[in-house]
C-alpha cells in the first residue's frame, strides 16, 4: 500500500497535533507545510522535520509531489481554501466547522464529485475508539430506546474582540468553536437532523455568542447540548436508553466510556492510543484516499451538510432573541 504524501495548511496548535500523530500512521506522512508567514512555515518544518516549507498556500497546492491537504486554518478561510486545492487536484480534509454555511458545504460537495476528489471534515471523534465502542453498545441494544443525549463543551476564554474566537469578521462566537462538537455527538446516535431546534444563547460585548443551550426534538427522544466561552463546562457525553445509559467524560477526545444499568456499572472501555486521537482519522482519511474512494463512510459529506443547516438554524434563532 503507497504512502498519502500531505500538505498542512496552517501552522497553528491543531497542525502540530496532526503532525504527531501522522508519525503513529502507517500510510501517511507530512510532505510540506505552508503558512502566510515563510518564516512560521520554515520553523514549523524543522520542528516536525517536514521537508518542505512554503509562504503561501498556492505554492503548496501547486506541488506536484502532494497527494492530499489537512486545512488547520480558522473556520472562515475553510471554504474558499478547500475549493482551491480540488481545484488544484488534491484530495481535502478540512478542519471543522467544515464551511460557515449550507451553501458553501454543497458547493464543496459539488466540486469535489466534479474533480473526483476526496473530501471529508475532520470531525476525529467520530474516529476515537470509546466513541466506536460507546456506538456499538447503542446499536447492539444494551441500553434499549433512546430516551435523551445530553452533550455539553466549554471552555472559559476571556472577552478580547481581536481575538479570532471572538471576531465578527471571522466568524467568531462558540456555536461554530465549540458548539459543531456536541452537536456532531447528537448526530452520531440520532442518525438524523431533528424535527425541532431550539437554541437560548448570552452574548460578548461585541454580539458574539459567547455562551448557548440548545434543545433537539426527535419523535423518541431528545437531546440536551451546550456550548460556551464563560466557563469550562463538564463535557460529557451521555447516551440515556430505556434500560441503561452510556457516559463518556471528556466526550470531544474521549479516551473512555462506561455503561450502565441503574446504578450499576456492567461494562466499560479505555483506549490504548499512543496518540492525541488524531492518528485515527488520519489513518482512515489516508486509507479512503489509497483506495480511490470520494468521502468518509463515518463522516460522510451528507452528515457535514446536516450540521451546516443545523448551525445555520441555531445562529438564526438566536439572531432573533437577541433583543430579548
Amino acid at each position: 500500500m503507497k504512502s498519502v504524501k500531505w500538505g498542512i495548511v496552517g501552522a497553528g496548535r491543531i497542525a502540530h497535533t496532526f503532525c504527531q500523530d501522522c508519525l503513529l500512521v502507517e500510510h501517511a506522512q507530512v510532505a510540506a507545510v505552508a503558512s502566510r508567514s515563510l518564516d512560521s512555515a520554515r520553523a514549523f518544518a524543522i520542528q516536525h522535520g517536514i521537508d518542505r516549507a512554503y509562504g503561501s498556500y498556492e505554492e503548496l497546492f501547486n506541488d506536484a509531489d502532494i497527494d492530499a491537504i489537512y486545512i488547520a486554518t480558522p473556520h472562515n478561510f475553510h471554504y474558499a481554501q478547500c475549493a482551491t486545492a480540488l481545484q488544484a487536484g488534491k484530495h481535502v480534509l478540512c478542519e471543522k466547522p467544515f464551511t460557515v454555511s449550507a451553501q458553501e458545504c454543497r458547493e464543496l460537495m459539488t466540486l469535489a464529485k466534479h474533480h473526483n476528489r476526496f473530501l471529508m471534515e475532520a470531525i476525529w471523534t467520530y474516529y476515537l475508539p470509546a466513541i466506536r465502542k460507546a456506538y456499538e453498545w447503542y446499536q447492539s441494544g444494551r441500553i434499549g430506546n433512546l430516551v435523551q443525549i445530553k452533550a455539553d463543551f466549554g471552555y472559559p476564554i476571556a472577552f478580547d474582540a481581536t481575538l479570532r474566537e471572538y471576531n465578527n469578521q471571522l466568524s467568531g462566537g462558540c456555536l461554530l468553536e465549540m458548539g459543531i462538537y456536541p452537536l456532531a455527538l447528537v448526530q452520531l446516535f440520532a442518525g438524523r437532523a431533528p424535527q425541532h431546534l431550539h437554541a437560548k444563547g448570552r452574548y460578548a460585548p461585541n454580539g458574539v455568542e459567547d455562551d448557548v443551550v440548545m434543545l433537539a426534538e426527535y419523535p423518541e427522544f431528545t437531546a440536551e447540548m451546550a456550548t460556551s466561552f464563560r466557563a469550562r463546562l463538564p463535557n460529557w457525553g451521555f447516551i440515556v436508553g430505556s434500560e441503561g445509559y452510556i457516559a463518556i467524560p471528556d466526550f470531544f477526545r474521549a479516551s473512555e466510556c462506561v455503561l450502565y444499568q441503574l446504578d450499576e456499572k456492567v461494562d466499560g472501555f479505555r483506549d490504548d492510543r499512543y496518540g492525541s486521537g488524531f492518528e485515527f482519522q488520519i489513518d482512515a482519511a489516508s486509507r479512503h484516499i489509497i483506495h480511490g474512494d470520494l468521502e468518509s463512510d463515518v463522516v460522510p459529506l451528507s452528515v457535514s451538510l446536516t450540521l451546516q443547516h443545523q448551525m445555520e438554524n441555531i445562529l438564526a434563532d438566536l439572531k432573533s432573541d437577541i433583543s430579548i
